[in-house]
């Protein structure tokens, strides 16, 4: 049974960090990537960050290259996003969810056909 769990939301003011974490087991790493994805209030779910089951291949949104930083401890079972100079912008509900790997090696983070989401955390920064 896949299993994702997210944790590490909080309240940050703006230029701080945070540390999202995914438990996520259950399922073959060589057929997903494990992926952050965020919805902000009113707008479209994007992919935020995504990394290979084996975690050397890695893919970052356009908007948060340089701050973000996706990791995954495979003997844990976790995947971190490590996210750092947060921005207002940056508020909305984050998910964990798995990405098809002939997706992900395609198309990168991309919401698309996904079956296996986590609950969300949110992530509010104030201004």
């Amino acid at each position: 049974e896949v299993q994702l769990q997210a944790s590490g939301g909080g309240l940050v003011q703006a230029g701080g960090s945070l540390r999202l974490s995914c438990a996520a087991s259950g399922f073959s790493r060589d057929e997903y990537y494990i992926g952050w994805f965020r919805q902000a209030p009113g707008k479209e779910r994007e992919g935020v960050s995504c990394i290979s089951g084996s975690g050397r291949s890695t893919y970052y949104a356009d908007g948060v290259k340089g701050r973000f930083t996706i990791t995954s401890d495979i003997a844990k079972n976790a995947v971190y996003l490590q996210m750092s100079s947060l921005k207002p912008e940056d508020t909305a509900v984050h998910y964990c969810a798995l990405v098809d790997v002939r997706i992900a090696t395609m198309y990168g983070c991309y919401d698309y056909g996904i079956d296996y989401w986590g609950k969300g955390t949110q992530v509010t920064v104030s201004s």
